[in-house]
């Protein structure tokens, strides 16, 4: 028999860290079912029939976010054999309120007070026994960074699942709160399990939609628990979610008053809190943040990142492991095509993912160690008053500066983010941000165009955060990027020096997580794109040609190309460099090369400069310039957007919304500069002006109606699916009486 451990807790409390520590290296990664949340569970060391399910962080159990409508159908539906609740020592009280919580759920639980080594250094002492009195379940004391008592932990838990000994429900609500909860439980009492009953009355308390729809109850029940809810609403003068906060806050405060002893030194200024006096300054945050991500960036992106890389893909895959296998298979006397297709299209496609792994892998190493540490918090809380003018998290920059390296890790990046509306955003408008893939492109139109500019390069970064903030907030007044309105409630853990263990299993995940899932999708389209590109129609049979000219992408840039002609770049070697950029941006300009007869070009294409601006006006090659920066990324990233999203819906909408915003952008860069330079009002000239109306209107426009609050949408729920009783000519006044003349006409 296998027993099931769920690790419940805060974020930031500990909780991987004491999963990690129980299960080693035998970890299974992957995703919930329907969402991007990460899944881990692993079998506890030694004992592999007992597995552990380390859930995501979450706050509470109510199902603002999509952590917590994850966590709480994990132990709702699926029933774990015991719950091990961590807390963080350093912070009783927050961390105690979802304590309160999965008492309820009628399964057996744990809490394990950690960071008890940091408890100890601040000279404070907790009593777990009077706590566990408190709470009418175990407690435990462990650091689960230091190692101690997590084994012994584990232990505690196996015993507590093969006795099945639930909690001794606390007394948590007093007064006419406690007098309510007694009617809705004995209202619940034919309908749900008499353990269940506590969580059961808290969510008819508080008209749970989820409850509601999970649990079909009688008519005649919700009208009476929705009299009782208004009527103690109304006496009491307040809405039933806060009642039920407070009465929580106040008994966990009641709680640790008599079982923590504070030291004497618990209003000095500990170290975090120095370190925190600059690094979240008013004024000089910003500049050490800045700094810091600079090095970040610099380290694995630009120096060591772009070393590895460069050798990856120009000398591992370039000079090595493509040309040998060419040669070895002409020894064999393989077929051309097969050939070209196992060292272009199969070997090349890998080579053009395993290229950024390595990279990645320094990036995701150095993001490891400041989340861990503690740091990354503090970047998200900067940021996020700046960011939320346009409708993105303040962890939404973190994504965007790596994207100005490679839109790939950038990305992936998109994880820290626990909001999915915001990590949806964040992953369609990432690729706006040129990366260095795209600096060929700039660098062409501005030596061919502009006489080497240096503003150019520039302006490209500016389109491309203003193309950020135009669609964060444009889409956020649209419910399905905006979700349940949650305040930005973040922890701020205690500095500390990172494990190399946590370091490594976290860089270790996503690395490996993309290498083995975003590659499939990149190694096909590779291989789609490797067929168009070598094969043509050669007197009338299909077959491999040497001349790109002679392709059948070719032929389709012949075909597609009128679609460009509005955006001033209507001929077709415009529209296939446009095509192959999708294998790699970089392609853009050697491919145009090729079109344009000069082979092997170098990475700016100055060759053929004059030929690409004898078919360019300076408005021609800035709109291409700007339709290239802002359309669909390459393969690589699509294949990430993919994963990330975890859904091809999502990804076909980002693809198009990108590719579409681009489309109107360089429309209307073209089409508007022509007019003003005293061309023709056109059509086209009418579409273009009718695009920056309309979005000038998406801009300015009222948001569509605010997303409900959970306790009002569970209220106007109640109100929409519970049909009201109607007052006969003698039926009481009050809430209490008008129920028991209802009761007993029913009885009649």
């Amino acid at each position: 028999m296998t027993l099931r451990i769920a690790l419940a807790g805060n974020p930031n409390s500990g909780k991987t860290t004491l999963f990690n520590s129980l299960t080693g290296s035998a970890q299974y990664v992957g995703n919930w079912p329907g969402v991007t949340v990460e899944r881990k569970e692993g079998p506890l060391k030694g004992k592999k029939h007992v597995l552990i399910q380390d859930l995501p962080g979450i706050y509470s159990l109510s199902p603002y976010t999509q952590e917590e409508i994850v966590a709480r159908n994990y132990l709702v539906h699926d029933r774990p054999d015991v719950i091990i609740n961590i807390v963080d020592g350093t912070n009783l009280e927050r961390n105690l309120y979802l304590t309160t919580q999965l008492l309820e759920l009628g399964l057996p639980v744990l809490v394990a007070i950690n960071m008890m080594d940091l408890v100890r250094k601040r000279g404070d002492k907790i009593s777990a026994q009077k706590l566990a009195q408190g709470l009418g379940c175990p407690v435990y004391e462990i650091s689960a960074l230091k190692d101690e008592g997590s084994f012994e932990l584990a232990d505690h838990a196996i015993d507590l699942a093969l006795t099945g000994k639930l909690p001794n429900n606390p007394q948590i609500y007093q007064g006419e709160i406690e007098d309510v909860f007694k009617e809705l439980k004995d209202l619940l009492k034919p309908h749900l399990e008499k353990e269940i009953l506590p969580w059961g009355a808290t969510k008819l308390f508080e008209f749970d939609e989820v409850f509601l729809e999970d649990t079909p109850l009688p008519e005649e029940l919700l009208i009476e628990a929705q009299e009782i809810v208004e009527e103690l609403e109304t006496s009491q003068d307040d809405d039933a979610q806060s009642l039920i906060t407070s009465a929580r806050y106040s008994f966990i405060t009641e709680l640790t008053s008599r079982s923590v002893e504070r030291s004497g030194s618990q209003h000095a200024l500990s170290l975090s809190d120095k370190i925190d006096s600059v690094l979240t300054h008013p004024i000089y945050a910003l500049p050490i943040f800045a700094l810091v991500m600079f090095l970040v960036y610099f380290v694995s992106v630009t120096s060591v990142g772009a070393l590895v890389t460069d050798f990856t893909n120009e000398t591992l895959f370039g000079e090595w492991i493509v040309p040998w296998t060419e040669n070895t298979l002409k020894s064999l006397a393989v077929a051309p095509w097969l050939i070209s297709l196992i060292s272009h299209g199969i070997i090349g496609g890998a080579g053009s993912v395993l290229g950024f792994v390595p990279q990645m892998f320094i990036l995701f190493l150095m993001l490891s160690f400041l989340e861990d540490c503690g740091y990354m918090a503090r970047i998200a809380f900067i940021l996020d008053r700046i960011f939320r003018r346009f409708g993105l998290s303040g962890k939404s920059f973190i994504p965007m500066l790596i994207g100005s390296g490679c839109s790939v890790p950038g990305i992936m990046a998109s994880r820290t983010i626990e909001q999915e509306s915001d990590r949806r955003l964040t992953i369609m408008t990432t690729s706006f941000i040129p990366c260095g893939a795209k600096m060929p492109i700039i660098a062409l139109i501005s030596g061919a165009l502009f006489g080497g500019a240096w503003w150019v390069a520039p302006l490209a970064y500016f389109i491309g955060v203003g193309a950020v903030m135009i669609s964060g907030i444009l889409l956020k007044k649209f419910n399905a990027f905006r979700g349940d309105p949650s305040p930005f409630v973040l922890e701020l853990p205690s500095y500390h020096m990172p494990t190399a263990k946590n370091i490594w299993n976290s860089t270790w995940d996503r690395g490996f997580s993309f290498v083995k899932r975003a590659s499939t999708v990149i190694l096909l389209t590779s291989v789609v794109l490797w067929f168009f590109q070598g094969f043509g129609r050669v007197d009338g049979v299909i077959g491999m040609v040497e001349d790109n000219r002679q392709s059948l992408l070719a032929a389709l840039g012949r075909v597609i190309a009128p679609a460009f002609s509005p955006l001033g770049f209507g001929n077709w070697q415009a529209t296939v460099g446009t095509f192959t950029g999708l294998l790699a941006k970089e392609n853009v300009v050697g491919t145009l090369g090729v079109l344009y007869g000069f082979g092997e070009v170098t990475e700016t294409g100055a060759e053929y400069w004059s030929r690409f601006a004898g078919d360019f006006t300076t408005l021609s090659a800035f709109s291409f310039l700007t339709f290239n920066l802002l359309c669909a990324p390459c393969f690589a990233a699509i294949g990430t957007i993919r994963k990330e999203m975890n859904s091809g819906g999502w990804t076909f909408f980002a693809i198009l919304y990108m590719t579409a915003f681009a489309y109107l952008v360089s429309l209307s860069i073209f089409q508007l500069g022509s007019w003003a330079q005293g061309g023709t009002f056109t059509f086209w000239t009418g579409a273009a002006v009718a695009a920056v109306v309309l979005l000038v209107y998406l801009l300015i426009r009222k948001p569509s109606p605010e997303t409900t609050p959970m306790k009002e949408r569970n209220r106007r729920y109640a109100r929409k699916h519970i049909a009201q009783p109607s007052d006969c000519a003698d039926c009481p006044r009050g809430p209490r009486a008008r129920r028991r003349h209802r009761q007993k006409n029913l009885q009649r």
